[in-house]
Formats: C-alpha cells, sequence, structure tokens
C-alpha cells in the first residue's frame, strides 16, 4: 500500500456500486489509457501510482511524482463536497493563469457518462439530469454547480503547503501537482487535451 493510501482506504470504497448499473461503471472505469492516435498528445494521472505522465502516443513525454487527489480517495463518481478524485476520460476546458493554486487547468467534469451514472445511482433526479443535458447542449460544456460538484481540474500547490502537498492527499476533489510542474504541463497542453484520471 503506497504512503498517504492506508487512512483512506475506508473512504474510497464507492457507497453507490449496489444501484448503478456495471455498464455505466465499466464506461468509466474502461481502459481509457491509450493513445487514440501516434502523434497525440494526452495526460494519464494514475492514482495507484500517485503519478501524472504525459505522453506523444506511446512515448512517455515527461512524468510528475508524487502528486495529490482528493482527501476522499478516487472514485467513478463523486457527489458534491465528498472531496474525492473523480475517474474517467475528461478534456481539458479551460485555463485560470490567476488561481490562488499558480494555474487551474479546467476539465469537462462532470461528462455525460458521470451523469448517466448519477441517474441510475439515484444521485440525479430525472429533472436533475434533463437539466444536465439543456445546460450542456446550450453551452457546450458541462454545468458546474450540480449534485455532483464541479470545477474539477489540475492545478499547482500556490497558496497551499508544499509540505502537506508531498506528505498527504489534500485537494477537494482535484488534482494537484507542484507551481514548476503545473508551470510545465500547462505550457504543453492546450483546450481539448484528453485527461485520463484512473
Amino acid at each position: 500500500m503506497t504512503r498517504r493510501r492506508f487512512a483512506l482506504l475506508a473512504l474510497s470504497l464507492p457507497f453507490w456500486s449496489a444501484s448503478a448499473p456495471a455498464a455505466l461503471m465499466n464506461e468509466v472505469r474502461g481502459d481509457f489509457a491509450v493513445p487514440r492516435s501516434p502523434d497525440e498528445l494526452w495526460v494519464l494521472v494514475d492514482d495507484a501510482e500517485e503519478r501524472l505522465s504525459i505522453f506523444r502516443g506511446d512515448r512517455l513525454v515527461e512524468s510528475f511524482s508524487p502528486i495529490s487527489l482528493g482527501r476522499g480517495g478516487a472514485r467513478s463518481q463523486r457527489v458534491e463536497g465528498d472531496r474525492v478524485t473523480p475517474l474517467g476520460e475528461f478534456r481539458v476546458m479551460r485555463f485560470n493563469y490567476h488561481s490562488r493554486y499558480r494555474t487551474f487547468v479546467g476539465l469537462d467534469y462532470p461528462t455525460p457518462t458521470h451523469a448517466r451514472m448519477a441517474l441510475a445511482s439515484g444521485v440525479y433526479s430525472q429533472q436533475d439530469y434533463d437539466d444536465y443535458f439543456s445546460y450542456y447542449r446550450r453551452h457546450g460544456t458541462p454545468p458546474q454547480e450540480t449534485a455532483l460538484g464541479g470545477y474539477i481540474g489540475i492545478h499547482g500547490v500556490g497558496v497551499a503547503d508544499p509540505e502537506i502537498h508531498r506528505r498527504f492527499h489534500w485537494t477537494s476533489g482535484c488534482v494537484a501537482v507542484t507551481d514548476r510542474q503545473i508551470d510545465t504541463l500547462s505550457s504543453m497542453i492546450d483546450i481539448g487535451t484528453r485527461v485520463v484520471i484512473r
């Protein structure tokens, strides 16, 4: 068991697994950690290895470790306030270079797959589900203030404690790297870059 993980083991058990259909869970847990083309630049965040890796196709370009995830661990689905990092396949949808955590790279969470799982597990009502897709159709991005939470991304340490970052998972559900690492990452990726969290 890796450092920092023993205290979070109980928190990381999925509370909704009995009610969410297996097909939807597999959709999030599916192996997206493969390149879509030989020259695709993409990012892999590995919870078990506590590592963020940047690939060009199959070739490793850069790797950062250790990284910090949410205090609630990592699961296929999260709900607002549980401090869980969501697993799945995402796209970069925005950059905030004035974040209190140095730079914030926003991801398109919750994805349509997460919305479907939320409906199946009872986290979303049918109205929540319909509102989610209505917003998505109008704006081209998912709503950020839902029962599943939002504002998930990759960021630096910024105003947080670097020593805590080295020792513990400390975020509210995001992926954190050092300030130097977020500078490197944000210079290499762009809007639409694929990010896999597994």
